[in-house]
């Protein structure tokens, strides 16, 4: 094949990708939970419970921080066709049982198809050694409990999140205060968890770096 020739396929192959790309969008990003599962989230008929633990290291700190967390990533879902229990009920609940113990528990009591357990092991708002650079830093475990017809769960999936925001630079607390910076992260962060359950694009994340 000559040079023009493959020269003339290429630019043809290239007018196709881009029409394909004007049709119908960029080409999403398999949610990790449907590949390593074979399973979906958003179908009409599954119902998801959403429920964070939290060390008492950091709700010393932030009493409210495994509710909040909970109700951003339930409310993503949500935005995501994926249907939630309210994650008010679930708060409810877990006051008038301090002593639950399981997920399951959990997805039994709302008659949940999923449970997504979120694990906090870490969760900060500052850059390593300062006080006026703000850098979101969070590690967590989201596990997946498939529930049965008996309310009983098993645990089908399982990934780690090491988190960090903004990606490549800190914020000055001269240009954004504590409090504003902590809603955005939070959002931030319930996007990286959603991300596991719903599709995203390739660029998304371009926005994280600063």
């Amino acid at each position: 094949m000559s040079a023009l020739a493959a020269t003339t396929l290429l630019t043809g192959c290239n007018q196709v990708m881009l029409l394909g790309y004007l049709i119908g969008g960029p080409p999403s990003i398999e949610p990790d939970f449907d590949a390593e599962t074979g399973l979906s989230l958003d179908l009409p008929d599954v119902t998801v419970a959403v429920v964070c633990y939290a060390p008492s290291d950091l709700k010393m700190e932030q009493p409210k921080l495994d509710t909040e967390v909970a109700t951003h990533v339930a409310y993503r879902l949500a935005q995501n066709n994926i249907q939630v229990v309210n994650p008010d009920r679930i708060h409810a609940w877990i006051d008038e049982h301090p002593d639950w113990d399981h997920p399951e528990e959990i997805g039994e009591a709302f008659n949940a198809d999923y449970v997504i357990e979120i694990e906090l092991a870490t969760f900060g708002l500052y850059e390593h050694n300062s006080t006026e650079l703000l850098r979101g830093r969070t590690e967590t475990h989201v596990n997946v409990f498939e529930m049965d017809e008996f309310g009983r769960g098993d645990r089908i999936y399982t990934n780690v999140i090491d988190n960090e925001y903004p990606t490549e630079v800190p914020r000055s607390i001269y240009e954004q205060s504590v409090t504003a910076f902590r809603a955005e992260y939070l959002s931030q962060l319930s996007q990286a968890i959603g991300w596991m359950f719903y599709p995203r694009y390739s660029g998304d994340k371009v926005g994280w770096a600063t």
